[in-house]
């Protein structure tokens, strides 16, 4: 993708969202039935759309919701349901619409005192810390996010009582159901209004920030923060976590100074992202360029999307890759938990840089490769096999100090503060210690690209075997792994990915475009990577080619 003019360019006011306009769709603009790109959808991340599109309506939440309380029911799920939001502008709304049916379903919900936005993370550490004392009586979740996504969509996601993202047989049946009902009239639908809702007796509120602030230091070396002094700044980015960095600098007296710590659902004090969106991610270097101004102004910065469970780390020297801050926190955690066992392996995606390999291979340490998406570290991180979990798009969760779990989805609050606790412990910013693993373990090349891709191509690349791959070598070097199928797990990657000795490419395709999306990385040369690149894209054709009947 072609960089756009204006990225990292203020937004310019004809670009900001119509917030009533998107309200009143979201009330009063139905789904087609008959029109499949308007129905409920769960991709890795949960139901996402946009009002004007009639893909995120009442009718949306109204379905999912209902379908949620009778998976629960069906599951023998009797604890609380806590729920979560973020600032989206639809969030509001889908909070209101979801709250009307959990009532209806007499569910024991839990929301956010005042019914205040609510934070990824926090949810997790709320089941977890829920069903740890009550064995007998599960609890599970909802957050409604779309994550990092445009002002205009909204998201709807349910983590199960293990904490994190419901896997693909659960979201599954929640979507099936929600579509039956949404072709039905909703006439399974139980609601009732609001103002009841909230009068019934199972809307309850509940303070989710305290419980996790106090808890920090038993996976964060606050007083080392603390004690150090460092002058530091996170940017909400007009998110969720603002309210939990005021309250976790309150209670350790950090100096820290909260940015975008407002509630504007057009986000209008955000720069463009790379293709001219106004797209809240923390690890763009083109959507965080209001932070990076001020870089020089901190010992260190890092950002939060909306919903809080991506991390985004600045130090003087810049944004940091995703990929370099998660091979830092490996060699770091690892080297100061002594309570996570050895056995303890590293978990990462498959299309995360393989400089975590290299650390953890340093370390003594068993890398678990998986697919992409979270879901996949729920249970590595519960069942201690991996005490880190971490993916490419600036995600990942880690155990408490004596290796017990904290969260089971993305924690990028927790990342951050892991950034200000190496500082202040070692001295070293992450990019320095970055810069020391380089020195040992080589320079990375990495970078994600797309390429053109039919359906029936996008089909056949996603059910691949390793077998339908007949090359040998790629980029002047001999192939040494073709996988089609993650190492760790055993789980297919919807993909290929091949290996050889200095490189590795991975191609996956795209779920809403044609286009397939190819990861590379190299650890000879920036021409190298090129090599790669092209090499991928000679070998997909080739395997299409030889796959596919004219």
């Amino acid at each position: 993708m072609s960089l756009n003019a204006m990225a990292g360019k203020p937004a310019p006011k004809e670009m900001l969202a119509d917030i009533s306009m998107l309200v009143d769709n979201y009330w009063n603009r139905r789904p087609d039935p008959e029109n499949q790109a308007q129905l409920v959808s769960f991709g890795t991340s949960g139901h996402r759309g946009s009002s004007s599109a009639c893909t995120f309506n009442e009718t949306h939440i109204l379905a999912i919701t209902q379908a949620v309380c009778e998976y629960r029911a069906k599951a023998g799920i009797t604890g609380p349901l806590f729920i979560g939001m973020d600032t989206h502008a639809l969030s509001l709304p889908a909070h209101k619409t979801a709250l009307e049916v959990l009532a209806a379903n007499n569910v024991d919900t839990r929301m956010h005192t005042g019914g205040q936005v609510t934070p990824t993370p926090l949810v997790s550490f709320s089941i977890l810390s829920h069903n740890s004392a009550h064995a007998g009586e599960r609890a599970d979740g909802i957050v409604i996010t779309p994550s990092h996504n445009p002002p205009e969509d909204g998201g709807f996601k349910y983590n199960p009582p293990h904490g994190g993202p419901a896997d693909t047989d659960v979201t599954d049946a929640i979507e099936k159901q929600a579509n039956e009902l949404i072709k039905t009239g909703l006439g399974g639908v139980k609601r009732m209004p609001y103002e009841a809702a909230l009068a019934s007796g199972h809307i309850r509120e509940f303070d989710f920030i305290t419980p996790y602030v106090e808890a920090l230091p038993q996976i964060v070396d606050m007083q080392a923060i603390a004690a150090s002094g460092l002058r530091l700044c996170a940017d909400a980015l007009g998110g969720s976590a603002w309210p939990v960095w005021q309250a976790l600098a309150r209670r350790y007296s950090l100096d820290l100074e909260v940015a975008n710590a407002v509630n504007d659902a057009q986000f209008s004090f955000m720069t463009l992202d790379k293709d001219g969106k106004i797209r809240m991610d923390c690890s763009s270097p083109w959507a965080m360029a209001g932070l990076l101004a001020h870089k020089d102004e901190f010992d260190l910065c890092f950002g939060n999307d909306p919903d809080s469970d991506r991390h985004g780390i600045v130090t003087p020297q810049g944004l940091m890759n995703p990929n370099h801050y998660l091979a830092v926190c490996v060699d770091y955690l690892y080297r100061s938990r002594p309570g996570w066992k050895q056995n303890m392996g590293v978990g990462k995606t498959l299309v995360t840089s393989a400089m975590v390999d290299k650390v953890a291979a340093g370390l003594g340490r068993r890398v678990y490769e998986v697919p992409v998406g979270f879901k996949w570290f729920v249970d590595p991180l519960l069942q201690g096999l991996c005490a880190f979990g971490g993916e490419e798009s600036a995600g990942a969760s880690f155990l408490r100090m004596d290796g017990k779990p904290w969260s089971t989805d993305k924690d990028g609050i927790i990342l951050n503060l892991l950034a200000a606790e190496m500082t202040a412990k070692t001295g070293l910013n992450p990019a320095e210690r970055y810069s020391l693993l380089t020195e040992k373990y080589g320079v990375s090349y990495y970078e994600r690209l797309d390429a053109p891709a039919s359906g029936e191509q996008k089909q056949l690349l996603k059910k691949l075997a390793a077998s339908d791959v007949t090359a040998s070598s790629l980029a002047g070097e001999a192939i040494t792994g073709i996988f089609t199928k993650a190492p760790g797990n055993g789980a297919a990657i919807g993909g290929l990915k091949v290996s050889t000795a200095n490189g590795w490419f991975a191609a996956r395709p795209s779920g809403t475009e044609d286009i397939y999306k190819i990861y590379a990385e190299s650890f000879v040369s920036a021409a190298h990577l090129a090599a790669l690149q092209q090499g991928a894209q000679e070998l997909v054709s080739q395997t299409f080619a030889a796959n596919i009947k004219p």
